[in-house]
This record gives C-alpha cells, structure tokens and sequence, in this order.
C-alpha cells in the first residue's frame, strides 16, 4: 500500500471512531461514531456525501448530570488522501440557521478550500436537528402587529413549549460544544468561517478557546460590541435609499421608473392606511393563497431582496409593478420569503441569543424613535423584540463578550458595500483590536461574500496560507453585479 493510501485509510478510520466529549466525566463519556450519509439543503436539492452523526452533549456544559442533547454532526471529507490536519468549519447565521443545510446549500464557495480540508458541520444547539429549539407562532408577532400584551403572552406560549430551558441555547455555551467536537474528531486547531450572526460565534470561539484556532474568516461581520436591533431598520433604509440612487444614476432604469424612490413611499402609506386583500397561487406549492398584504408585508420583502446583488436587480421593477397596482408579484416574493425564514430559522434559539447577547445593550446605539419612523422598517419590529426579551429569561454569557476579539490570529474580514444589515463599519469595528487581518469590501455587494466571483478563490489562498496579506484581491474589482431589470424579460440588451 503506498503510503498516500494509507494514510488516507488511516484517516477515514480515526474520524470514525469513539471519542470522549469535553466535559463529560470518563466513566460516562458520550461517543460520537459516524456514519455514511448524504445531506442537502432541502428535499429539491441534491444531496452531499458526508459522515453524519450525534454529539451529546449535557445541557449545561458545567453540569455532565443536567439533560443530554444530541447535537447533529457530519463531516465532508477532503478530495485528498493526504489531507491538511486542520479542517474548515463553516458557522451559519441567523441566529436560528442549521450549518448543515447552510453549507449544503452553499457547498460551491468551499469546494477549493475542501481540496485539501475537511469540513466540519455542526448544527448549534438549538437549530437544524441539534435540539431544535422553534415555536408555532404567528409570523406578525415578530413583526410588531400586536399589542404589547398579545406579544408577551405569545412569548409565554412559545417558552412554555420549549423542549428545554434557553438560558443554555447562547452563544456562549454553544462554543463550548464546537470545542467537544474539536476534542472528539481529534483534530488539532480549526479553520472557522462565520456568516453573518455565524461571525459573533467565530470571534468568540477565536477568543475563548485560541490554541485550538489557526484562522478565522468573518463574513457580513457582527462586531461583538454593537448589539443588533436598534440599526436594523436604519441600515435598511441607507442600502433601499442606495438602490434607488444607482437606479437614478442608470440610464435605462431611471427612464423605466422614474421617480422611484416617491413612488415607493407613497405605497407604503397607502398599504398602512389600507392592507390589501390578495389571493394568489403560492410561488412553490401553486396552492391558491389569502393574503393580508399591508406595509410590513411590504418592508418585510424589500428588507430581504436588499440582500442579494441578484434579487436586488428585480426590486425597481418589482416596486414599480406594486405602486401601478400589480401587488402580485412583490406579493410572491414575500410568501417565498417568510415561509423560507420560518423554515429555516429557530425562533426559540433566535430569541434565546437576541435577549440575553443584544436586548439588555439597546441603548448603545442611540437611535431615536424618530429616526427609526423615518425608515421603511420603522420602530414596530425593535419594539416588539423589546417585548419578547422582557418576558424571556436571560441566558449564560460569558465575561468580555461584548469588547473587540484581541488577537494576532490571521482573521479575513469580507463586507459587502451595499449590505443591508451589516455594513463594512461594522467589519472595522470588529478589526480594532486584530493585529493580522484583512478588511475585503465588494463593491455593489450585499450580505455574505464567500459565494461572490472570485471570493472562493481568495478564502482557499487565505485558509492554505494562514496569512491575510496573501490572497491576490485585485479580482474584486470585476464583481458582477446583476444589472437592474426592466421588465420580465430581463435587463437591458
């Protein structure tokens, strides 16, 4: 046998095997054993061969005898038989996404980098199949369509059907858990990549536990000092008021939909004055659908399609059909777009995180009602995260949570210029305090990078390299960013 195979038999023997779990006393020790599986991102898609199986875990890592979790695993072998000791470890956002059906449906940014790595997949506690943690709630109540009072005692209602207490389901704990992994697997350090909310719990895992961390990417950036919420709805607005300033400054689409920006507003105080009643088929089950669509329904499409360059080329087209009349259309997107989120999204695990790591920092910001009512979002969904977070129990954090990772570890830092949620100030805040790292901004790009031109190739040199200065970033400069549409054919010949 040469000695390429053998290691490569050495290697799918070790990752297979039994392997104690941090925190779990010797005499007990949980087993994590994998198997042959395939995943996916969902029942239309194709599947990924992997190695899938349960890490359990205690509920409160401090206390092996509190409940087991079982917290879903699988591994994606490199393409090599002598692969690099150190795997990629993808971390979804959210929070409330499962990495196991993120990465499935993401699999192409990381396939160079999975030349010569394993990646590593692990639902975070309280999503995908990782002790799910959801609740069947209404979706206006995170929308701010109730009173205060129907929001608390729907928030009691979600708490009382939880399978287990939130205070454990924080960022904090769930570190915890990728380091039993770490420890299980037998790997040595970790390459992490965090998206979005998925950043927060790289540089805290980079923070808590650095020896077992050789890089860290960080894309659509969450600075651990800002608390999301309160510069949600004003982000919005800056990326909306940017899209119709590029759609002014382009020819064909300002002579398509002039006058878009007005146009727009005077939608959405109609449809707040006076919700209209639609009945159309659903985009993906065909099924004839009622639905009330008034301006939160409005904010909630817009809000979502600001997020990628391609959906953010239908908007102007989409939004001029709405204010001649034809809601349909916008209509559809916001039924594919909350039945996508609620899928994919844990609103227990979700409010768990937000209410103990964002809520009780509100006041940081300094954001006024006045200017939140100044935006298309406006103040109703903060405060209704304000009534959610009174009611639900703060979870465990960690001391130094909220100030800046300190640290010399290489760290890639990827923004997006037209981002609407986290914008490349908010990469800078998070760099303050690292000495080895880059700050990469696409130019007319939205929320999450690693799938955008020849990011993949700039992630795959910087994780090989372990060196942020490496990657040759001049590629950047031809992102392509889908031009805008000008009718249901498409843009512009």
């Amino acid at each position: 046998m040469s000695k390429g195979a053998q290691r490569g038999v050495e290697r799918m023997l070790y990752i297979s095997l039994a392997a104690a779990v941090l925190f779990a006393p010797a005499s007990a020790a949980p087993t994590l054993e994998l198997v042959d599986c395939r995943i996916n991102a969902g029942p239309a898609y194709p599947g990924i061969s992997a190695r899938c199986g349960m890490l359990e875990r205690p509920l409160n890592p401090a206390d092996a005898s509190s409940p087991a979790l079982r917290l879903r695993v699988a591994v994606v072998p490199a393409l090599s038989l002598e692969p690099e000791p150190d795997p990629f470890v993808p971390i979804a956002g959210g929070p409330g996404q499962g990495t196991v059906e993120f990465y499935a449906g993401t699999a192409r940014a990381f396939e160079k980098i999975r030349r010569n790595r394993d990646l590593v997949l692990l639902d975070q506690r309280g999503t995908g199949d990782s002790a799910r943690m959801d609740c069947d709630v209404e979706d206006e109540l995170v929308g701010g369509a109730y009173s205060e009072e129907e929001t608390r005692a729907a928030t009691r209602e979600c708490l009382a059907a939880l399978p287990f207490d939130p205070r454990y389901f924080t960022t904090s704990v769930a570190v915890t858990d990728l380091e039993a992994l770490r420890q299980a697997l037998g790997y040595e350090r970790l390459n992490l990549y965090g998206v979005s909310y998925g950043s927060r719990v790289a540089q805290h895992f980079a923070r808590r536990y650095p020896g077992s961390t050789r890089s860290v990417i960080l894309d659509g950036v969450v600075p651990p000092q800002l608390a999301l919420g309160p510069g949600i709805a004003v982000e919005a607005q800056k990326a909306l008021d940017a899209i119709f300033a590029r759609c002014a400054d382009d020819e064909a689409c300002n002579e398509r939909f002039p006058g878009l920006a007005a146009g727009f507003e005077a939608l959405r105080e109609s449809l707040d004055a006076e919700p209209r009643i639609l009945t159309l088929p659903h985009p993906l089950t065909g099924q004839p659908e009622v639905l009330s669509f008034a301006a939160a329904e409005l904010a909630g499409a817009v809000r979502l399609l600001s997020y990628n360059p391609a959906s953010v080329a239908l908007l102007p087209f989409l939004l001029q059909e709405a204010i001649d009349g034809r809601l349909e259309p916008i209509a559809a997107q916001f039924l594919m777009i909350r039945d996508g989120m609620t899928d994919a999204l844990a609103l227990g695990m979700h409010n768990a995180v937000m209410c103990t790591e964002d809520a009780p920092y509100f006041g940081g910001e300094a954001i006024s009602d006045e200017e939140l009512a100044a935006t298309y979002i406006g103040p109703l969904m903060l405060a209704a995260l304000r009534q959610i977070c009174a009611v639900w129990p703060a979870g465990l954090i960690d001391d130094g949570f909220k100030t800046p990772l300190d640290s010399d570890l290489p760290v890639l830092l990827l923004s997006g210029d037209a981002d609407p949620v986290t914008p490349p100030y908010f990469a800078e805040m998070a760099a303050v305090d690292l000495a080895n790292a880059a700050l990469l901004v696409g130019r007319n790009q939205g929320h999450g990078q690693a799938q955008r031109g020849c990011v993949p190739d700039i992630m795959a040199e910087f994780v090989a390299t372990a060196d942020p200065s490496a990657p040759d970033t001049d590629c950047l400069a031809q992102a392509f960013a889908m031009p805008f549409f000008l009718g249901y054919s498409g843009p512009a010949p």
